[in-house]
């Protein structure tokens, strides 16, 4: 998993609330196991059309937010399902923190195993954040998760509340698996000793 330390990047508004993972990622494209491939049919629906063409008026397909990095939406978002796709297919897609009033718990969990920043901001500081996602290109947005501050294009400074263990798991980049491997030497010593008092195992 990448580490998450700074990231400025153009933010996408979405202005919805109660998105589900169905919409982040139908469920038509959770035959794959795999984490790379699914950012194209992130929020599919919404992106195209019923004959299959681009839908101009979403606006992940606007040109000013096709590389956005970062995602303002409304409350209880990644509600629905508990399919682990909806972080990868936005992974996928380079969203690496989605901005909200709040989320849904396995959603939100999800996002840290996958490397993903979710952050819970009272409304009135997302709808700032929201203001500044509109203006397009120039909605360039810095987060720094050591310092715990998102600075908007005007300079303005929030700042944001994290578990300090997903924090650090996020600065190392350690998902599940990282944080098992840390203790490779103590595993292994473990299963060499048990080999030779329990032989029988």
């Amino acid at each position: 998993m990448d580490p998450f330390t700074k990231l400025s990047g153009v933010a996408a508004p979405l202005p919805m609330i109660n998105v589900d993972t169905d919409m982040i990622i139908p469920k038509q494209f959770l035959k794959t196991i795999q984490r790379t491939g699914l950012g194209k049919a992130l929020f599919h629906e919404m992106r195209t059309r019923e004959d299959g063409s681009e839908n101009p008026e979403f606006v992940l397909n606007k040109p000013a937010y096709h590389k956005a990095q970062i995602l303002v939406a409304g409350a209880n978002f990644g509600c629905g399902s508990s399919r682990e796709h909806a972080p990868w297919a936005l992974l996928d897609f380079g969203i690496r923190c989605v901005i909200a009033p709040s989320f849904a718990d396995i959603f939100y969990n999800n996002c840290f195993k996958n490397g993903i920043l979710p952050i819970a901001l009272p409304q009135e500081e997302v709808d700032k954040l929201m203001d500044d996602a509109e203006r397009g290109a120039n909605a360039v947005i810095s987060i720094d998760l050591e310092a715990q501050e998102i600075r908007g294009p005007d300079g303005g400074c929030i700042k944001f509340e994290i578990d300090p263990f997903r924090k650090q798991c996020l600065l190392n980049g350690w998902d599940d698996i990282g944080l098992t491997l840390r203790n490779e030497k103590k595993i292994s010593a473990f299963e060499s000793e048990r080999a030779q008092s329990m032989p029988w195992l």
